[in-house]
């Protein structure tokens, strides 16, 4: 048997198929079987053997020619049924034929239709060759109905029966072209009418049930007529009654299916003409306008009062036009004039709306149409494009619309990020576009095939990720000191690190590592979860820059997308190292970089007046550079692989020999690639690398230098050309300075690598560069140097050199402090140097009078003083990070043009240098402490509030910090050299203090100098050593201000006085060293960002791991670093009792530490009262409990309690608790309530009744604040009103803050007297809240305010059981307490007798009792 063809076959096996089937000669499966027609019986057979024998009869083998029986119905089957899971067990072929019905109930047989009745007419004889042309033209439109879609051809023919119809005079059955049609009406009526109306049946023109379609006659529409006539007629002859009664007899003999589908038959079709009918108003007939339409008045007047005519359209349909015969109005709304605009007057905001260049257009705006910013969407009437429309267009299949939408939405964002749009919308616009997906949107559009769309998406997220002003800065700032360590743009993840606390519990229960476990987090979080707190990190998780390293090299855009691309994957290079790690192992991705955009030849002939290339692939490319040189600050590895594995040495060198003018590139272009290049190679030689190539290049970077005299002399009076070459100068320099770093470790390297045994682990290679072969550099920097501040006195080129000179200081700094280190070095004939430096260079600078400016200047550009200048942009959003420069920095800031910062910092940094090598010389800069510019400027940042660290400010505020730092610097030099200098050491002092609290991370080196030799020197505390502690004693004794009046709160544990306030700040101003061994030891747990902070500041390049600073979330230390010993053994001694360990006592040492931090404290808010000024009254009382919180005995101590006790009377002091809130968060608490009821455990379980420990139970129980805290005491912790002794002498608060205002918690007061009834509250056990309860109840029981019932009734009650109190001195107490009273013994007075009001009111009490028991 033959097989059958199978599905995947091809041409050749079906020909295979066929050769086999003719081989085998088997029969067809399919027959021609010719038979006669059945359909005309009898009187057919004669034509049957004439005309019939020609027609063919297809019939099928194996097939029955009748369809096969059918069974009766489906059987039922569940309505769930198919929903269920199936698994199929038999083969899908037998399933398929199982299902499969049999073909003759599809085709029985095939017959040729029957055309012998048909009428054939002869085409007419034109006289023409050819017939002639149908044109559409020639039929009218009237006429079949327009209900339908009906064919030119049909319509033809009907026109043709219609014509022939008229001509015979018979009536047609068509529809008449000159008025519409009527309802027929059929001869039985519907259910809801059930009378038959004579004249409506003399109406009736045709029937509904008699067509005569059966009849195939061409009389079969006359015999139908004829038959209607005669049903009609009968009718009319028939009374009402009779024709009732026939229509109940023949419902009652036929089937009521039948009369159900009659019924049906006449409904459907007077429906179908009352909705034609009903539709005729909604248009207008044109080729007839002669011809009336039949309508409803009534609903024409209600639903549509005033209809269009073609009359408003601005166009008027013609005859000729297609489908126009019927002009629908709803549908050519959108070619009809605009409507006004609506002017709204409310206060409700109205959709933004934006022109196609990105400009808000305001709502009353009238614009023409032709600008092409009306559209056919909401609000017609408004020109531009919504965000929403402009997303759907985005979306859009057509290419234009596309490419359109996203430049639009490039412009707006442009536009949003310089806050054009700040004051006039509601709302952030960058954020709106983020939370709608806008940044997915683009990642999808970057993925279309076409290069317009893929172009304008780079555009458009050129715009949202770069910001040109941010790198504009940064690179301006790039030759400041510490200019080429940059902090990470990485957003401030708050929200992020709160879900990552929530997922703690997962780690303690799954036991991975924590690195596993952060990526298994990452791989876990969906890309848009990633990108709503971090957009870069969110792209890279898309792989996005696989997507335009692809665009690079294979689509090879034009030069601007290039540019653009160049810039996106510099900022995406800021963000992270692991953002660079990403881009460095992308395929291909740093080879096209190379390869495409520097290679190491090209051959372009430019013009000097050429736009550019329109291509940059095989052109070297300055942004590449930028891109390469970013990417290289990351970390030395970074750099290691970009020289060698990609060959970047070779294009240093290739872009250093040949100068710019040289190079075939446009000059710009030129200048910014060989300033890029040197940018990129000081980078290198930050980490100790590419300096073997300093030597063979060493002739070009001489010649470099030679040639900057020169350069100074073309600046003077010519400031645009010269930005460019000074840039690239001061790069140089850069450079150099780097080497010469590098160049300053060899000696140490090589003594290091003498020194260690061989077996040991490999050393750092000593650099291919010696301190001879850089030694040569300094007269040419000091030649350069002595022309720039020579300058200071021609503004314009002062400005334009300035990036020169601040790099040339900062040079000769680093190599002067490189210097100090090298043992060949010359003592004399170094100083001999540095004292002409100082003499011919630094002092006629410093004494210039320009000079004098540009230190008055210093407040005015200080970040710290004026905050807002490096506040985030209105438009700044979370997740994409920005330096807030959009639309430049004011040139009074501290990155504009006029900042002093630069230049100064500068200059003391070199000042500092040669003092170390020349220490004779810092008097001669004695005289820089006495400018008045500066003074105002550090007595300012004493006391101005820390400024927010975020991306903004960070950036800023560490070269402000630098300079601060050097400032410190100078005077501690001063005071070393002459310790009688002490005019500004207060001032400075309280400088340190608040740097410390406000160094960023990067400068724990700085933060550790502070520390160890200013902050607690004792020369920068001259109140210790000039009287300060017997002013104290003094001011104590004659009570000069307020405070001191009140003594501290006794020990239970003290056997003598405790010492006076004066002796105290002795005591603690002799601690200082111990006190500063104290805080030194709490930077051992960041051992190692200090010692990487200071190799940086040091200047030892070959040990610097990375040029991307920590990312700056918040000061190095908190606020309240003054409390962080104390509060980190309180952490050490909870964490212990956490894991189950029980601490009794505490070593010595410990003991010491804590008293002290105590004293530090103590004395900083006794001299330098400004310095803990930020920090919250609560703040500071809650630190300071964590004394008696840690350990069981540690406040008995002598020392410890006698300070503590000094501090919690300072800290009671009227200023201090009129600040004091504790409903608020506090710094470090995640709940005062729970805080507080650790500590009334503590003092239930160790305080032995001792007042320092009571009063700070004591303290929070004032009546402003929660009800909670008195409620737990007097409820959970009643236990201990048996300890709370602090006498009222003792007490350091005033009664009135807990007795004023009444108490009117009933709840509360019920406590109160019940403690008292009962005795758990005496006045000889606790003296303070016996005076507070006695008073809150009597004012309650004697109130006459209006109240609840419930609560009048409480009052009421408790009155009656005071007054039937047995305790006569309790009675006496609540019944005649009159008010507070300091002088009396027991803290208040009494009334002798009752007043007439009370008196009276309580007999009215007592006496209702009385009747009431009477009665019952």
């Amino acid at each position: 048997m033959l097989s059958r063809p199978k599905p995947g076959e091809s041409e050749e096996d079906l020909l295979e198929f066929q050769n086999q089937f003719l081989a085998a000669r088997a029969s067809a499966a399919a027959t021609v079987v010719r038979k006669a027609d059945k359909r005309k019986g009898a009187a057919g057979e004669g034509r049957e053997g004439a005309a019939g024998e020609g027609r063919d009869v297809v019939s099928f083998q194996d097939f029955s020619d009748m369809p096969p029986i059918l069974t009766p119905g489906p059987t039922k089957k569940s309505k769930v049924a198919g929903t269920r899971v199936h698994f199929a067990k038999e083969d899908p072929e037998d399933i398929f034929e199982k299902h499969d019905q049999h073909i003759t109930a599809v085709i029985s047989k095939i017959i040729e239709r029957d055309t012998s009745t048909s009428t054939i007419t002869a085409p007419v004889p034109t006289g023409e060759a050819f017939p002639r042309v149908f044109h559409r033209s020639e039929i009218s439109s009237g006429v079949m109905p327009k209900s339908e879609k009906i064919s030119i051809f049909a319509q033809k023919m009907a026109a043709k029966r219609a014509a022939e119809s008229e001509k015979s005079g018979e009536a047609s059955t068509a529809p008449t072209q000159h008025g519409p049609c009527v309802n027929p009406v059929n001869a039985i009526s519907s259910d809801e009418n059930k009378t038959f109306q004579t004249t409506g049946a003399a109406r009736v023109e045709k029937s509904c049930l008699v067509t005569g379609e059966g009849l195939r006659s061409s009389t079969s529409h006359e015999e139908a007529e004829r038959i209607h006539k005669e049903n009609v007629e009968k009718l009319k002859a028939l009374s009402q009654e009779e024709i009732i009664q026939e229509r109940d007899r023949l419902t009652s003999q036929l089937d009521p299916k039948l009369v159900a589908f009659l019924r049906s038959k006449r409904e459907n079709r007077t429906s179908q003409e009352n909705k034609s009918t009903a539709e005729e108003p909604k248009t207008v007939q044109m080729e007839h306008p002669h011809c009336s339409t039949v309508t409803n008045s009534s609903e024409k007047t209600s639903e549509n009062p005033v209809l269009p005519s073609v009359d408003s359209l601005p166009v008027k349909p013609q005859k000729e036009w297609i489908h126009m015969d019927n002009v629908e109005f709803e549908k050519l709304e959108w070619v009809k004039d605009l409507p006004q605009t609506r002017q709204t007057k409310t206060k409700k905001g109205m959709q933004a709306r934006f022109s196609l260049k990105g400009d808000l257009i305001p709502p009353d705006a009238d614009m023409p149409t032709h600008l092409g910013l009306h559209h056919h969407g909401e609000e017609a009437e408004r020109a531009g494009y919504s965000l929403q429309e402009l997303f759907h267009l985005s979306r859009s299949q057509f290419i234009q619309q596309r490419t359109l939408s996203l430049q639009v939405l490039g412009r707006i964002v442009k536009k949003a990020k310089q806050g054009e749009f700040a004051s006039v919308l509601k709302g952030s616009v960058l954020r709106l576009l983020l939370d709608a997906g806008f940044l997915f949107l683009l990642r999808f559009s970057i993925d279309d095939p076409i290069d317009n769309v893929i172009s304008a998406s780079i555009g458009t997220l050129h715009s949202l990720l770069v910001s040109l002003e941010d790198e504009e800065y940064l690179d301006k700032t790039f030759s400041w000191y510490q200019g080429t360590k940059a902090f990470p743009f990485i957003p401030n993840q708050e929200e992020e690190e709160k879900q990552d606390e929530e997922d703690e519990l997962e780690k303690c229960i799954n036991k991975t590592t924590g690195k596993d476990k952060q990526k298994d987090k990452e791989d876990k979080r969906d890309d848009p979860d990633v990108a709503r707190y971090d957009a870069i990190k969110g792209l890279l998780k898309t792989k996005f820059h696989h997507r335009l390293r692809y665009i690079l090299e294979v689509v090879r855009p034009p030069a601007s997308v290039v540019l653009q691309i160049f810039d996106i994957l510099t900022r995406v290079a800021r963000h992270s190292a692991a953002a660079c790690g990403q881009l460095l192992d992308c395929p291909r991705l740093i080879e096209t970089v190379v390869r495409e955009f520097l290679p190491v030849q090209w051959s372009m002939g430019m013009e000097t007046d050429d736009p550019g290339p329109s291509s940059l692939h095989g052109v070297p490319c300055a942004a590449a550079m930028k891109f390469l040189r970013v990417l290289a600050s990351s970390g030395r590895h970074a750099a290691a692989r970009l020289l060698n594995t990609f060959d970047m040495k070779s294009r240093l060198g290739r872009f250093v020999v040949q100068e710019p003018r040289d190079l075939p590139l446009l000059k710009e272009e030129a200048e910014r690639l060989s300033t890029e290049t040197f940018r990129l190679w000081a980078i290198a030689a930050g980490y100790g690398q590419a300096c073997d190539i300093y030597r063979d290049l060493y002739p070009v970077l001489v010649g470099i230098l030679q040639s900057l005299p020169s350069l100074i002399t073309s600046s003077i009076g010519n400031t645009t050309p010269g930005i460019l070459s000074v840039q690239r100068a001061a790069a140089v320099i850069t450079l150099l300075s780097h080497v010469t770093q590098t160049a300053g470790c060899t000696a140490e390297l090589e003594a290091q690598l003498r020194s260690t045994p061989m077996d040991t682990e490999p050393q750092i290679p000593p650099p291919p560069v010696s301190w001879a072969d850089i030694t040569g550099l300094l007269p040419l920097v000091k030649e350069c140097t002595r022309r720039c501040l020579q300058e200071i006195s021609h503004t314009n080129t002062w400005d334009l050199l300035l990036p020169l000179t601040t790099t040339s200081i900062n040079f000769l700094a680093s190599y002067y402090k490189a210097a100090c280190r090298q043992p060949s070095l010359n003592t004399v004939l170094c100083n001999e140097e540095v004292e002409k430096l100082t003499n011919r260079m630094l002092l006629p600078f410093l004494h210039h009078a320009a000079v004098l400016s540009i230190w008055d200047s210093l407040r005015s550009c200080s970040a710290v003083c004026n905050p807002l200048s490096c506040s985030p942009l209105p438009e700044s959003v979370n997740s994409i990070v920005t330096l807030s420069c959009a639309g430049g920095k004011p040139s009074l800031s501290l990155p504009g043009k006029k900042s002093p910062y630069s230049i100064l910092t500068a200059v003391l940094n070199l000042i500092c240098s040669i003092t170390n090598i020349h220490k004779g010389l810092v008097s001669k800069f004695s005289f820089i402490l006495e400018y008045k510019g500066l003074q105002n400027y550090l007595l300012k940042i004493s006391e101005c509030p820390t400024p927010p660290v975020t991306p903004s400010s960070c950036w800023l505020l560490r070269h402000e910090y630098h300079f601060q730092y050097f400032v410190l610097s100078l005077l501690y030099k001063l005071v070393a050299m002459n310790p009688d200098h002490t005019q500004h050491a207060s001032l400075c002092h309280s400088v340190s203090i608040t740097l410390l609290s406000r160094l960023l991370p990067g400068s724990e080196h700085l933060a550790h100098k502070i520390i160890s030799s200013f902050t607690f020197n004792p020369a920068f505390m001259p109140e210790g050593s000039s009287g300060g502690p017997q002013a104290a004693d003094l001011s104590d004794i004659l009570h000069i201000t307020s405070e001191t009046k009140q003594a501290p709160p006794s020990s239970v544990a003290a056997t003598s006085v405790s010492p006076s306030r004066g002796a105290l700040l002795e005591e603690a101003f002799n601690d200082l060293p111990s006190i500063r061994s104290c805080y030194l030891t709490h930077f051992i747990h960041m051992e190692q960002a200090l010692n990487h902070s200071k190799v940086v500041y040091q200047e030892r390049t070959c040990f610097v791991k990375t040029s991307m600073l920590p990312d700056a979330k918040s000061p190095i230390l908190p606020s309240d670093w003054s409390f962080l010993p104390l509060i980190n053994l309180y952490n050490k001694v909870t964490n212990a009792e956490t894991k189950g360990n029980i601490v009794h006592t505490l070593p010595p040492d410990l003991v010491n530490t804590v008293t002290r931090n105590l004293q530090w404290i103590f004395l900083l808010e006794t001299w330098r009262p400004c310095s803990l000024q930020s920090i919250p009254t609560a703040a500071k009382l809650a630190r300071l409990a964590c004394v008696f919180l840690t350990g069981s005995d540690l406040f008995l101590e002598g020392p410890v309690h006698s300070y503590t006790a000094a501090l919690t009377v300072f800290y009671c002091q009227p200023k201090f608790m009129e600040s004091l809130k504790l409903d608020v968060p506090l710094p470090g608490l995640a709940s005062f309530y729970d805080f507080y009821m650790d500590l009334l455990e503590q003092f239930e379980g160790v305080s032995f009744g001792d007042p320092l420990f009571g009063t700070f139970v004591l303290l929070p129980l004032q009546r402003r604040f929660s009800v909670q805290l008195r409620q737990a005491l007097f409820g959970e912790h009643v236990s201990s009103l048996r300890s709370l002794s602090v006498p009222l002498k003792e007490f350091p608060i005033h009664l009135t803050l807990y007795t004023f205002p009444p108490e009117d918690n009933v709840n509360l007061l019920r406590l109160y007297f019940r403690t008292l009834v009962t005795g758990a509250l005496r006045q000889t056990w606790c003296p303070v809240l016996y005076v507070v309860a006695v008073s809150h109840v009597n004012s309650f029981i004697f109130s006459r305010e209006r109240v609840a019932e419930e609560v009048d009734a409480a009052r009421k009650n408790m009155l009656r059981k005071t007054y039937l109190l047995v305790d006569e001195g309790l009675k006496k107490h609540l019944l005649y307490y009159k008010q507070i009273s300091s002088s009396s013994p027991g803290g208040f007075e009494l009334y002798d007798t009752l007043p007439p009001q009370r008196e009276k009111y309580l007999k009215t009490v007592i006496e209702r009792q009385q009747l009431a028991k009477v009665a019952t």
